[in-house]
């Protein structure tokens, strides 16, 4: 059944769509959501596995320049983020009780993703528009015109203009019209920007106070923070006795200036090349043509690569790039080329099958199945081979090398209670293709770096 997504209603609505499609990828970004009773739950509603994220966007409420600063602002703040504050909390609620979501008001398409209450993991964020200029105006050290935050006790509210006091213990996420496209350029994976937002939350959790000029400058104080041990990044100190952060204007704008994030931008130029094989086959579900199990749910293939950090996302890339660069030029009939790739996750890898049979006599019926085959074979052979792996994903196409068009079959083997009757299942089927036969065959790691020496 074809899908059909609201683009937005309003252009900050429609710019909002098209970063988080960016980031969430076709199949779980969805602009004006639609309660029961007919009215918008939300202005999107993003979900991936049990994160649900919550989007608020006040289209341009501009910031009155004259009169008096404080009361302007107060009416600014009142009806541009309070009153969305409060909205997104009675977003959350309708969500919990199991409510149901649809995408038109005439009720007839329900939400495609099944939402898991129980478990489910919430982030409520606002995109307040409007008070760029003033806020530049008042201040010349403020770079950017970010709106700067401070998340304490309720009770702490400050009335200071272009300053914005938030409950940590019912925390919202406060972005503005400057900020929103640099965060979702650099966290455009939904990997990135759930841990950034899960970092933020348990430093408010952990500090007393967390303060920042600017979201940007909190973003460039996560990215320099690399916890080594645990291979995340991190907002805070590792001396136990400070009690509250304070981040100051203009961390941003040095960071971005730096040669250490000049050297990530041109790294990650690479790792969009497994952005377009999601979002083609993302298309596809949308567009009520995709084949075989539904894609909807969360334990197939391109949920799992949709997983992928941004940083892995260039491996995965660039040795798909080189397999297809490396695909023999042959007059046989029949060549393949099985290429393995792990993930950035543990105990899962990928498998890119390149299959040439020449000629196709019927391709739907014929190539196309013997195609997936050989690709669930691969993959059970793939298992045997590498006893550590829970999960193995795998991606079969012609060889693009020497096709202009081409068509992907994906494959979930979920081989985290392998027994030994499927062991021998795979070898069987195996005895007339061969794969990763070669006693000589050997696995390579090699280690990424999110910021290249």
């Amino acid at each position: 059944m074809k899908i059909t997504k609201s683009e937005g209603v309003t252009p900050t609505e429609n710019l909002l769509a098209k970063l988080c499609e960016n980031t969430f990828l076709k199949l779980w970004s969805y602009p004006n959501p639609i309660k029961d009773d007919k009215k918008e739950l939300c202005d999107l509603l993003a979900i991936f596995g049990n994160h649900v994220f919550i989007f608020y966007d006040r289209e341009n409420l501009s910031l009155k320049k004259e009169g008096d600063t404080i009361t302007n602002w107060e009416r600014w703040k009142k009806k541009a983020i309070d009153m969305q504050i409060k909205t997104a909390h009675g977003a959350e609620k309708y969500i919990r009780r199991n409510a149901k979501i649809f995408l038109d008001v005439e009720l007839k398409s329900p939400f495609p993703i099944k939402i898991d209450t129980n478990n489910m993991i919430v982030h409520k964020i606002v995109i307040a528009h409007g008070a760029k200029d003033a806020c530049r105006e008042f201040s010349d050290e403020n770079v950017f015109g970010s709106l700067a935050i401070i998340y304490g006790d309720k009770s702490d509210n400050i009335p200071f203009p272009f300053l914005i006091t938030l409950d940590k213990n019912n925390p919202v996420h406060i972005f503005d019209s400057e900020n929103l496209e640099l965060i979702f350029k650099e966290l455009d994976t939904f990997y990135d920007f759930s841990r950034y937002l899960e970092a933020k939350i348990s430093a408010i959790n952990n500090y007393e106070a967390l303060i920042y000029c600017g979201e940007e400058d909190l973003l460039a104080h996560y990215m320099l923070n690399y916890d080594e041990s645990n291979h995340t990044h991190f907002i805070g100190y590792k001396d136990k006795k400070v009690n509250m952060i304070i981040i100051g204007e203009g961390e941003w704008k040095d960071f971005e200036q730096s040669d250490i994030f000049k050297r990530k931008k041109k790294s990650d130029e690479i790792s969009y090349v497994w952005d377009g094989l999601i979002q083609k086959t993302c298309q596809y579900a949308l567009d009520g043509i995709t084949r075989g199990a539904s894609i909807f749910n969360n334990k197939n293939a391109i949920y799992y690569m949709a997983m992928e950090p941004r940083f892995h996302r260039r491996e995965l890339s660039d040795r798909i790039v080189r397999a297809i660069n490396n695909f023999p030029q042959s007059q046989q009939p029949f060549v393949r080329l099985l290429t393995y790739i792990e993930s950035f996750h543990k105990n899962r890898a990928y498998l890119f099958l390149q299959l040439k049979i020449d000629p196709i006599s019927d391709y739907d019926n014929e190539y196309r199945p013997y195609r997936q085959q050989l690709l669930e074979i691969a993959c059970g052979v793939t298992k045997n081979k590498f006893k550590q792996l829970h999960s193995i994903i795998g991606i079969a196409t012609e060889p693009p090398k020497l096709n202009e068009g081409t068509s992907e079959d994906f494959i979930y083997l979920d081989c985290s209670h392998w027994t030994k009757e499927d062991e021998e299942y795979y070898d069987s089927l195996n005895a007339q293709f061969g794969f990763l036969k070669s006693k000589d065959l050997k696995l390579n790691r090699k280690k990424g770096n999110e910021f290249p020496d």
